[in-house]
C-alpha cells in the first residue's frame, strides 16, 4: 500500500483529483462477527483489492460489529461501487478460507446491505478521521455504560426531586 497523502492532487492519463473516503460497512444485524482471525482475512483481502482495483486503501479499522475503510479512487470509480467490491471479495475470501464462519452469519450474509460513506477532506480534518479509523475496536473509557444514578451528585436528583432552584 503505497502512502500519497502527502501528495497534493493525485494525476492520471487524463486528470487530476483528489478525494479521499471513509466508508463504514457493518456487519448484517450488527453481529460480532469481526475476531482477529476474520479481521485479518479482511485486511489480507484489501490489499488484494488495492492491487487489482484502482483503489488505493489508506487505513483500515474493525470493531466486532462494523469496519471503516479510509480510502482513495479516481473519480470514474463510484464510492458505492468500492463498497460492492469491497464486501462481495472480502466475503467470497472469508467463505474461502474460512467456511465454517458460514454457519455463524444471519439470514446467509455477512455485511448488510446498508453503509455509509463521507468524503474526507485533505487538510483540517485528515489526520483526525485517519486516527479514528484506526482506533477502532479498542476500549475505550468515555463509552462505558452509566448505571441507574451514578450521574447523580445531589441528594434531590436521587431522591427523584428535579426542581431547579
Amino acid at each position: 500500500m503505497a502512502d500519497h497523502r502527502d501528495e497534493a492532487v493525485r494525476k492520471g492519463t487524463h486528470g487530476a483529483w483528489q478525494n479521499h473516503y471513509h466508508m463504514v460497512c457493518p456487519v448484517k444485524y450488527r453481529k460480532a462477527l469481526l475476531d482477529e482471525e476474520v479481521t485479518a482475512i479482511i485486511r489480507e483481502t484489501a490489499a488484494e483489492i488495492a492491487e487489482r482495483f484502482p483503489i488505493e486503501r489508506e487505513a483500515l479499522g474493525t470493531d466486532k460489529n462494523h469496519i471503516h475503510l479510509l480510502c482513495s479512487a479516481h473519480p470514474k470509480m463510484a464510492p458505492g461501487r468500492i463498497v460492492q467490491i469491497f464486501k462481495s471479495i472480502t466475503v467470497r475470501e472469508m467463505v474461502r478460507r474460512q467456511p465454517a464462519v458460514k454457519r455463524m452469519w444471519w439470514g446467509g450474509e455477512f455485511w448488510t446491505d446498508g453503509y455509509d460513506v463521507a468524503t474526507v477532506g485533505e487538510r483540517a480534518s485528515w489526520r483526525t478521521v485517519e486516527q479514528y479509523v484506526e482506533r477502532q475496536g479498542q476500549p475505550r473509557e468515555d463509552l462505558r455504560q452509566l448505571r441507574m444514578f451514578e450521574f447523580c451528585d445531589t441528594p434531590q436528583l436521587a431522591a427523584g426531586s428535579f426542581v431547579v432552584p
